[in-house]
């Protein structure tokens, strides 16, 4: 609406006062592709190992040096800590979630309630579904329409590329030394980052 009253390109049209920086709440509306997700204002968990949330991002365009394609993350929800583990292929998944919940559990001396993940194959399987039951262990999944129920992975996906891609380009390597990157980045925001309403990194 400026445009077409600074350009005069309606004949007949009244010239109109708008005021920079306003905005139009139903122009805001309209332009919406999806309902806006409200977000938690406090901690939904008591301790470390309550929650994690985890996904599998990949295959990435160009293979590590190793070979591996994808990159499996995990977030303790309590503590913001987060593993990140490569594999070749989204078969392997579930070892490396095996491992890990079994590594943790032993490191931490207390069980993990619950884990939060997509619909994905990897994930939606008989071997994930017979460990949580052996381990009790409830499996909750975001719906396939809503990702921001597991918004706190997919925005770790979002930080952790993000940093890995301005390595690389500071040092001007090439994209094959993605995992170098991210195993770094991750590193780096385990020890520098902390939940708010916590004093310590896990």
């Amino acid at each position: 609406m400026k445009r077409v009253i600074s350009e005069e390109a309606i004949r007949g049209l009244p010239s109109l006062q708008i005021q920079e920086g306003n905005i139009c709440g139903e122009c805001q509306i309209g332009k919406q592709t999806k309902v806006s997700h409200q977000k938690l204002q406090h901690l939904s968990t008591s301790r470390v190992l309550e929650l994690l949330h985890m996904d599998l991002m990949g295959p990435m365009q160009v293979e590590s040096l190793g070979g591996k394609k994808y990159a499996f993350v995990v977030v303790d929800d309590f503590s913001r800590y987060t593993w990140v583990n490569f594999i070749r292929e989204k078969s392997k998944t579930f070892e490396e979630f095996k491992d890990l919940c079994l590594q943790l559990q032993k490191e931490k001396d207390c069980g993990i309630v619950r884990i939060r993940s997509d619909h994905g194959k990897e994930f939606e399987n008989s071997k994930f579904a017979e460990f949580c039951a052996t381990e009790g262990i409830a499996h909750e999944f975001s719906s396939p329409i809503t990702p921001q129920q597991n918004g706190v992975v997919e925005i770790k996906n979002i930080t952790l590329q993000e940093s890995a891609r301005v390595m690389l380009h500071a040092k001007n390597l090439p994209y094959k030394f993605w995992v170098e990157a991210m195993n770094t980045a991750c590193y780096i925001h385990n020890r520098v980052t902390l939940r708010t309403g916590t004093a310590t990194t896990l």
